[in-house]
This record gives C-alpha cells, sequence and structure tokens, in this order.
C-alpha cells in the first residue's frame, strides 16, 4: 500500500497520557516566553510620545487581547490534541496548508535568530571582559547548539526548565528596573510624572505593535496546549481551559507589561532602550553574572517553546512524505534562523512585526471562524489525516479559507498601523461567507452535516484521537 504522507508521529493528536503540563507548569512557560528582551524596544518607542502609564495601559490592553486570541485558539489543543499545523488543514485543505503554516515557521525561525544573537552578544561581552576573546559568532553557534539539543528533549524538557527560568527571571527582572529606576533618579528625572511630548507614536500604535508582537504565538499556541492537562468529560469551556486561559491572561500582560516599562525607563534614564547593555556597563563580578543569567534564561526559555517547537512542528507537516523527524525539524528551523541574518532583522524590527503581524492577525481570523463558529468545535480528526478525506477539497486546496486569509492579509498591510483591528475582522467576515455560501455545499464537512453531532468532539465526551502511525 501506499504510505499515507500526511502521517507521522510528531503531529498525530496527543493523548492522554501525553498531556503533563499543570497550569503552574504552563504558567512558567509562559513567563518564560514573555520575556524577550525587544520588548524593551517598544517600550523605549512609546515612552517619548506619552506617560510611563499610557504605555503600560497600551502595552497591558494589547496583551490581554491577545491572550484571548491565544485562550480561544488553545482549546483546538485542549479539545483535540492537535497542533497548529495538523489544525490548519481543515480551513486550509491538505496542500493548502503548506502556505501559512510555513510562512509562520520561517517566521519563527527567524525569531530564534534574534533572540540567540541577543543572547550571544550579551554573552560575548561578558566573555570579553573577563578573558579578552571578542568574537560573538562563536557564541552565536555554541547558544544555538545548547537550545536545539535542550528543545529535541521534548515538552518534558522544557516544563522542567520553566521551573528554574521563571522565578530567574521574574526576580533579576525585578532588580534590574530598580537599578535602571536609581539611575533615573540621579539623572534627576521623576519615571512616575514624565510626559513625553513627541507626536512620533500614538497610544493606538503601541497597542497595535504590541499585538502584532504576538500574533504569531496567538495562531500556533495548540503546539502547547496539546500538552496542557484538562478535565475530561467537561463541557463548560471555561472549567476544561482553565489551565489555559488562567496562565494566559495572567502572565503574558503582566510580564510584558513590566518588561515594556522597563525599557521605557533605561531610556529616559540613558538614551539606550536596552536596559541589560545599560547595566554591563555599570556591572563587575558576580553582578554581570546574574545578567547573564538574565539573559541566557530569557532568550532560551522563549526560543524553545515559541519558536523552535512551531517551527519544527510546521516542517515535520511539511515534510511527512519524507517522515520528516521533530529532531531534525529543530535542526533545520536553527539553521533558517541564522541564513536570514537575524542581527540585520533586529535593525528594521518595527517593520518585521508589522508585515507579519498582518498576516498572521488575519490567519487568527480565519482560525476562529473555522473553529467556533464553521464547526462549533467539533471536527472531523480523521480524515486530517486521509489522504481522500473531507478536506482534500480543489486538490488538497480550500479556497474560501486561502482567499478570505489573503484578501484580509492584504488590508490589514494596507492599514498596517491598525493591522489587528483590519485584519482579524475582516478574514472572520470573508471566511464566514465563503464558507456558508460556496464551500460547504460544494465540499460537505460531516461535522456540520450531522448537525454538529457528539461524535466529532474530544476532551470534551473524555475521547483521545487514535491516529495509527
Amino acid at each position: 500500500m501506499k504510505r499515507n504522507t500526511l502521517i507521522t508521529k510528531d503531529i498525530v493528536p496527543t493523548l492522554r497520557r501525553h498531556r503533563i503540563i499543570t497550569g503552574l507548569g504552563f504558567f512558567n512557560i509562559w513567563v518564560g516566553m514573555a520575556v524577550i528582551i525587544a520588548t524593551f524596544q517598544i517600550g523605549a518607542n512609546g515612552i517619548e510620545s506619552m506617560t510611563l502609564w499610557q504605555l503600560a495601559g497600551a502595552i497591558f490592553v494589547a496583551n490581554v487581547l491577545i491572550a484571548i486570541v491565544a485562550s480561544l485558539t488553545g482549546d483546538i489543543g485542549i479539545e483535540h490534541g492537535l497542533s497548529f499545523a495538523a489544525y490548519l488543514r481543515a480551513p486550509f485543505g491538505t496542500v493548502g496548508v503548506h502556505i501559512p503554516s510555513l510562512i509562520r515557521g520561517i517566521v519563527a525561525c527567524v525569531w530564534f535568530g534574534i533572540q540567540t544573537y541577543l543572547g550571544a552578544t550579551a554573552i560575548n561581552y561578558i566573555v570579553a571582559n573577563l578573558t579578552g576573546f571578542d568574537f560573538w559568532f562563536v557564541w552565536y553557534v555554541v547558544f544555538a547548539g545548547v537550545q536545539i539539543a535542550n528543545t529535541a528533549f521534548g515538552i518534558k524538557a522544557i516544563d522542567r526548565f520553566a521551573v528554574i527560568a521563571a522565578p530567574s527571571i521574574i526576580l533579576i527582572s525585578i532588580w534590574i528596573f530598580v537599578k535602571i529606576s536609581s539611575i533615573a533618579t540621579v539623572e534627576g528625572i521623576n519615571i512616575f510624572t514624565y510626559e513625553g511630548s513627541s507626536a512620533e507614536t500614538t497610544w493606538l500604535l503601541i497597542m497595535a505593535a504590541n499585538m502584532g508582537f504576538w500574533s504569531l504565538l496567538a495562531v500556533d499556541i495548540p503546539n502547547l496546549t496539546r500538552y496542557v492537562k484538562a478535565p475530561r468529560n467537561e463541557r463548560n469551556w471555561f472549567r476544561r481551559n482553565t489551565n489555559s486561559y488562567i496562565p494566559h491572561l495572567l502572565a503574558l500582560p503582566t510580564v510584558q507589561t513590566f518588561i515594556g516599562i522597563i525599557g521605557a525607563v533605561s531610556f529616559l534614564a540613558t538614551g539606550n532602550w536596552n536596559p541589560i547593555e545599560v547595566v554591563q556597563q555599570l556591572a563587575t563580578g558576580w553582578i554581570m553574572v546574574i545578567i547573564l543569567l538574565l539573559v541566557v534564561l530569557a532568550q532560551w526559555s522563549t526560543n524553545s517553546a515559541a519558536n523552535l517547537i512551531p517551527a519544527s512542528l510546521t516542517f515535520v507537516n511539511a515534510g511527512a512524505k519524507f517522515n520528516l523527524s521533530y529532531a531534525w525539524g529543530i535542526i533545520l528551523a536553527g539553521i533558517i534562523g541564522t541564513v536570514f541574518q537575524p542581527w540585520l532583522v533586529l535593525d528594521k524590527l518595527f517593520v518585521f512585526l508589522g508585515y507579519y503581524g498582518a498576516t498572521m492577525s488575519a490567519l487568527a481570523g480565519v482560525i476562529i471562524c473555522d473553529y467556533y463558529i464553521i464547526r462549533k468545535r467539533r471536527l472531523h480528526v480523521t480524515d486530517l489525516y486521509r489522504q481522500e478525506g473531507q478536506f482534500t477539497y480543489n486538490r488538497g486546496v480550500n479556497l474560501a479559507g486561502m482567499l478570505a486569509w489573503l484578501i484580509s492579509s492584504v488590508l490589514a498591510i494596507v492599514f498596517i498601523d491598525y493591522m489587528y483591528f483590519v485584519g482579524f475582522p475582516i478574514s472572520v467576515f470573508i471566511y464566514y461567507i465563503l464558507m456558508k455560501r460556496w464551500y460547504l455545499n460544494k465540499f460537505p464537512q460531516k461535522e456540520v452535516v450531522s448537525n454538529y453531532s457528539d461524535e466529532y468532539l474530544g476532551t470534551s465526551v473524555n475521547r483521545d484521537w487514535k491516529i495509527p502511525v
């Protein structure tokens, strides 16, 4: 028999015994992901045009909204145990899925490179001061290799690492804030009463930029929630997703807001948005080691969960025909992330954020409309892995999903300053109309035709989707 090229062991649904992450564990993972050094730059860009309180409000509101989107898409992993790329076969088709998923995967690779570069330069700064050896790319290769090896061990290794990383990151971040605030005080700047007068940006623009920052993870969070523990036979969405949405709403908005504030205060006090560089110049001995610890833990924890896993799974999905493994997917992600020269991308961070944020906001609309409105959380999971199943559509492409995504992505790019507020609702509207008036008539979906039978539910009815590998 011809081998089914839609199946590998790494992209089939997770079973109950695979779900090992508790609510606290997921919170720790989110804390580690949320501390991104590049966030300091967003805070610095906003403080010249507003007060610290207004800046904090913009970042906080943006991340609450993103946390809500991520909580909604996260139910795909909780309910059905599906990865992002495997689920995307439903709204895009078994072939069409590769366009949006690979775009997401490549962007994750670039982010991996950016994070690794920031960590490597910090390591190099310290080593150069202590030994005189000054060659950051050596540390880039070493740091990348360590992260790839750790992530290749799977979700258990990431969960255990987060237990150490999360509290360490929080404590060190607080220490940096105190240090930077004292510098501002010496310079005669009251950070709590300062009000920027520049017209370069606005509250809404800062909020939109922050939503773009996390638009990637908001759509592919099922890659992680598929490993989160959830009660069986629980129909209530809130009780079933307790271990998902509470960590989302607690960790992401609070940690991101705090990091943005640190970046703003650093810029006010020294003119440098990166407090790591500022403190490094002032620090000696053990204090320098502590700063190194923050940089390494922050970049490492973010890259493992937010970049390497998503990138690897999209490559595994695309390379199922060649039986590409999860470990090789991670290695490929590291190579691609380096080839894109992330040290150059960092100079154009907001342009980078804008374009991919626009496309991902549109993708989020398609996913949420498909999962909640079209299918009402029911899904013919077994057909996701059948080469002649209902998700083959037009030669493997769902034109309704593709058109909705492309049209709304273009509009979001045209109005890039407000990308999420354009791309998301327009994609929901277009996808709903195209599916209801066109594609559902042409390609009936069993979960819809069955009047949303419970036989297409997963965790809610204590069902594991077992796909033979």
